[in-house]
């Protein structure tokens, strides 16, 4: 069994790698450096309007980092749709320790009203609350420089976790951040404008995202960032 400290795991994403595991159950770890690497453009094509119409009218509210260890156990629990994860408790100790120096994320989807329905990856009885709020939908991944790498996410609800990535992709936007890696891409993140690029590339603007100033917005209004993502044209 190999153990890894958080520093190193900080310095194999500043290199363009990335750790996984073969199950939620086993303890060890290997890293990835994937010949195509899959990436989100923070300045995506315009989404449909079913897409547009979520952000308008979506009835659930959204965080960032007010439940880190809670979305991480959303994106490994082990469920009908998803009967394995790659994230095991090394990792998650590991990005638990990574949230707490600063350099992981979460953004949380949050039912306010009770009215959550399952989603066919979770069951409503299952969402983690707080106080009268659900967990329904959540995103984290590993902030450096100007470069966020999104790990996974998971939803309880219809459209959870695209509401998710869509806030992400507005702080990201509005923090100055450069590079939303993906690592791989999926049928999923394809309607975000996800697509591949290969190893050498990707290394380029890795590069170049390292030397980049950016933040991730806490306080900010995320529906107003929407907002004028919307304006602007870019959702």
């Amino acid at each position: 069994m190999y153990h890894f400290s958080p520093e190193t795991l900080i310095k194999s994403y500043a290199i363009g790698v990335f750790p996984m595991a073969e199950h939620h159950d086993d303890e060890r770890i290997f890293f990835v450096d994937p010949e195509q690497r899959g990436i989100i453009p923070l300045h995506p094509p315009r989404l449909n309007k079913s897409m547009r119409r979520l952000i308008r009218t979506s009835p659930y509210r959204v965080t960032v980092n007010h439940a880190f260890a809670d979305v991480i156990d959303g994106c490994r629990e082990i469920t009908v749709s998803r009967p394995d994860s790659w994230i095991n408790p090394p990792i998650r100790q590991l990005y638990l320790a990574l949230h707490r120096l600063g350099f992981a994320h979460s953004i949380e989807v949050w039912d306010d009203q009770g009215s959550a329905t399952d989603a066919g990856s979770g069951s409503d009885a299952d969402a983690v609350s707080d106080g009268a709020s659900k967990l329904v939908g959540g995103v984290f991944g590993v902030a450096l420089a100007g470069a966020f790498f999104g790990e996974s996410m998971f939803s309880r609800v219809s459209n959870g976790s695209k509401l998710a990535l869509l806030h992400l992709i507005a702080r990201l936007r509005h923090g100055g951040f450069v590079l939303l890696d993906t690592q791989f891409l999926n049928p999923h993140l394809v309607q975000f404008g996800c697509h591949e690029i290969s190893r050498d590339t990707f290394q380029e603007r890795l590069q170049h995202a390292l030397t980049v100033t950016a933040h991730l917005p806490q306080d900010d209004d995320p529906q107003a960032m929407l907002d004028q993502l919307l304006e602007d044209g870019v959702l």
